[in-house]
C-alpha cells in the first residue's frame, strides 16, 4: 500500500468516509460522488479527488482530482449528513488526528462542510457519543481552518459553542480549529 494509500486508510478509522454501509444501503458510486462534493462549493467539488472505503477500510478512489482538494462521503456513524473536502494540510491535519499526533508544524488547513455536521462533543476531539444526558452538536454549513492554534485566542471556546458565529473546535487540545459557519 502507498504512503497516501496508508494515509487515506488511517483516516478512514475516523469513520469520517467508512462507505461500506452506503454501499449496503444500495449507493453507487456516482451517489457516493455526489454526495461527497456537496461538502465544497461546486467548482471545487467538481476537480477534487473522491475517496471512500470498503468494508475492510481499503481505500476506493473514485474520482481523480486535479486541484489538491480531497472529498469524503457522509459518515454513517453520525446523525447527520456531513460529508468532508479537504485540501493537503487538511488531510495531513486529519492524518495526524487518526495517529494522535500532533497536527504537522507550520502547515495550514483548510476544509468545507457545506452540508453541515454532527459531533459528539466540543472538548473531546476522540468522543464517538455525546457525553451523559447531551445531544450530538450540530452545525450548520461552516468552512474549517486547521491548524492555526496560536491565532485562535479571540474566538469562543468551550463545551457549549453558539453554532452561528465562527468558534473554536476541540479548545485546548493539538486539535483546535477554527469554525466558520457559511450560507
Amino acid at each position: 500500500m502507498s504512503l497516501t494509500s496508508r494515509r487515506f486508510a488511517l483516516i478512514a478509522g475516523l469513520a469520517l468516509a467508512s462507505i461500506g454501509p452506503a454501499l449496503a444501503a444500495g449507493m453507487t458510486d456516482a451517489e457516493v460522488i455526489s454526495n461527497a462534493t456537496s461538502a465544497a462549493p461546486a467548482a471545487v467539488g467538481k476537480n477534487a479527488t473522491v475517496v471512500t472505503f470498503d468494508d475492510q477500510m481499503q481505500m476506493k478512489t473514485l474520482q481523480q482530482g486535479s486541484n489538491g482538494f480531497t472529498c469524503m462521503p457522509d459518515n454513517p456513524a453520525s446523525p447527520t449528513n456531513d460529508p468532508i473536502c479537504v485540501d493537503a494540510g487538511g488531510m495531513a491535519w486529519l492524518t495526524a488526528y487518526n495517529e494522535k499526533k500532533d497536527p504537522p508544524a507550520g502547515q495550514v488547513g483548510f476544509g468545507y462542510m457545506l452540508q453541515g455536521e454532527s459531533a459528539a462533543d466540543n472538548v473531546d476531539p476522540y468522543a464517538t457519543e455525546p457525553p451523559a444526558g447531551q445531544e450530538w452538536m450540530v452545525d450548520g454549513p461552516h468552512v474549517m481552518i486547521f491548524n492555526v492554534a496560536d491565532m485562535l485566542g479571540g474566538y469562543p471556546q468551550g463545551e457549549h459553542p453558539d453554532h452561528t458565529q465562527p468558534y473554536v473546535m476541540w479548545p485546548n487540545t493539538p486539535y483546535a480549529h477554527l469554525m466558520m459557519p457559511v450560507q
